[in-house]
């Protein structure tokens, strides 16, 4: 699929949407690292494949429009593991809650995407990854998210981080 393929927005919008399933793939495996064996496991094995399909996606999408991926793609591994290593260690309601705030700013990322995009298949795949990404963030609240202690300030700090990787990856 070729949508236009020297517009230099669908290049910042590919090459932040691969960082950023790129990331969600880091994140999720760290989560399993920790929780592997625990009742949750069944549910980050099922988000974890719907993300490798969208980088896959992505994968192609770059490939097809000539588009490079982020540079920051080094960043992007270290950070994303750390997210998920850091709050499975937290416990599963953690990891819920990291995962509601990431998918929340992926969602309003799409979201603007969406109101954009011109070619309707590029715009089908946007739709229904972003569907996907509220689908995780409903099982994370549907797993007791807000329940942790400090869920609000939570929520904010990783939802911030994420909005500031997608700056980033849209640049660099």
């Amino acid at each position: 699929m070729k949508p236009n393929p020297n517009s230099e927005t669908l290049a910042q919008m590919l090459r932040v949407d691969h960082a950023g399933e790129y990331g969600a793939n880091r994140i999720y495996e760290g989560q399993l690292m920790v929780l592997k064996n625990s009742k949750i496991a069944p549910v980050l094995e099922h988000m974890l494949a719907q993300e490798q399909a969208h980088l896959k996606k992505f994968n192609e999408l770059l490939a097809a429009n000539q588009v490079r991926p982020s540079v920051l793609m080094p960043l992007w591994h270290l950070a994303g593991l750390a997210l998920g290593i850091g709050s499975a260690l937290l416990g599963e309601k953690a990891a819920m809650a990291a995962t509601v705030a990431v998918e929340e700013a992926i969602d309003e990322h799409y979201q603007s995407q969406e109101d954009i995009i011109e070619n309707q298949g590029l715009k089908a795949i946007v739709q229904k990854f972003r569907l996907e990404e509220l689908e995780h963030r409903d099982t994370g609240l549907k797993h007791n998210a807000e329940a942790i202690f400090g869920y609000k300030f939570f929520n904010r700090l990783i939802k911030t981080g994420a909005q500031l990787s997608i700056f980033l990856a849209k640049r660099f």
